[in-house]
């Protein structure tokens, strides 16, 4: 640093330090100024907390909210529905319905209605992943860009305005000891400063329509997504109402017993009194439980150190549950941390 920079630092040191303990008065600025500032600094608190409440809108399971965040919009094409990278609650109901409706075979009443809900389920993921997809592209990149760009030059400005205005009001104070010159010119870069960060200020706030269109593109992103999610339910609706009118329909079949064994109760010796019964042996006591696991169902890719990492299908076998949302397992020798909605559970840890 140069000497003169060094001496601007120290005579803004001084100032600040004699309005907080010495009790002196700076520059005071117009209320005009102070009105924008003020409006600018709520703009920019209701930005940051508009994006974070939106995310947990989006998705309420913190795992998959952080993943949201990381979502490149780059890659995604208007109009074409992507998988964001992670799973959708109506996902996962989907997959659980449709396996133990296969499970119990389609052919029969509730396994078919299971089957049926389950795809709807899946159907209603897709149209969840395009709603997460379309509002991070159309509002929280343009809220975010907000923040990182227009708002940011506006504290830089804000804090370069505070700077030469210590600056100033310490050769202000020392008038006479200070060259006129000198505080002539501290005076006119405190005003070009003022008037810059006035007009980044006043620019800010008068094309807030901009913000208006971004909310429009929330509220048309969530009117498309209920649209199509009253279209897949209302199919469902009506495919399950037409199989509970055929089921009706349908004449109840009795329940014919089977006609029971004949034993001979010959004169043969038998030690259980004339007939023989085969009996499978009781199972062991001895022979050891299965040994918790669960299955993957989606790849999971570890992001930060102690996540364990697999592919769709693969055994994990279960040690511990680290809290509602997050496992912690072994493969191929392998312990780690991964989220529970990413696998199914077959044996399930003891309480």
């Amino acid at each position: 640093m140069s000497v003169a920079g060094f001496k601007k630092q120290f005579y803004k040191a001084s100032q600040l330090v004699s309005e907080k303990v010495g009790g002196a008065e700076g520059t005071k600025l117009d209320d005009d100024f102070r009105d924008l500032e003020r409006k600018v600094d709520v703009t920019s608190k209701a930005v940051v907390e508009v994006i974070s409440k939106t995310s947990e809108y989006l998705q309420p399971n913190p795992a998959s909210r952080a993943k949201l965040s990381m979502l490149n919009t780059m890659s995604k094409i208007r109009g074409q529905v992507k998988n964001p990278g992670y799973p959708q609650a109506e996902g996962l109901l989907g997959e659980c319905m449709g396996k133990y409706g296969r499970d119990l075979g389609e052919d029969t009443n509730f396994g078919g209605a299971l089957v049926d809900v389950g795809e709807s389920m899946k159907r209603m993921a897709e149209v969840k992943d395009s709603l997460d997809i379309d509002v991070k592209q159309n509002f929280i990149d343009p809220l975010q860009g907000l923040c990182d760009k227009d708002l940011r030059e506006i504290q830089h400005h804000l804090k370069k305005l505070e700077g030469r205005r210590l600056d100033y009001d310490y050769k202000k104070k020392r008038q006479g000891k200070i060259p006129d010159e000198e505080l002539r010119q501290a005076l006119e870069k405190f005003h070009e400063s003022k008037e810059v960060a006035e007009t980044s200020m006043y620019n800010l706030l008068e094309t807030d329509i901009e913000q208006v269109s971004q909310l429009s593109s929330l509220v048309e992103s969530q009117l498309q997504y209920h649209r199509q999610a009253v279209q897949v339910l209302e199919e469902l609706s009506d495919k399950l109402r037409d199989r509970m009118s055929d089921a009706q329909s349908r004449p109840r079949r009795e329940y014919t017993p089977k006609p029971k064994p004949i034993y001979d109760f010959g004169e043969d010796n038998h030690s259980n009194g004339g007939f023989s019964t085969s009996m499978d042996p009781p199972p062991s006591r001895n022979s050891a439980p299965e040994q918790p696991s669960c299955k993957a169902l989606y790849d999971f890719d570890p992001e930060n150190e102690g996540e364990l990492g697999f592919r769709e299908g693969d055994i994990i076998t279960l040690t511990n549950q680290i809290d509602e949302n997050w496992y912690e397992g072994m493969l191929n020798n392998q312990s780690g941390f991964f989220p529970l909605n990413y696998v199914d559970v077959l044996v399930p840890l003891p309480h």
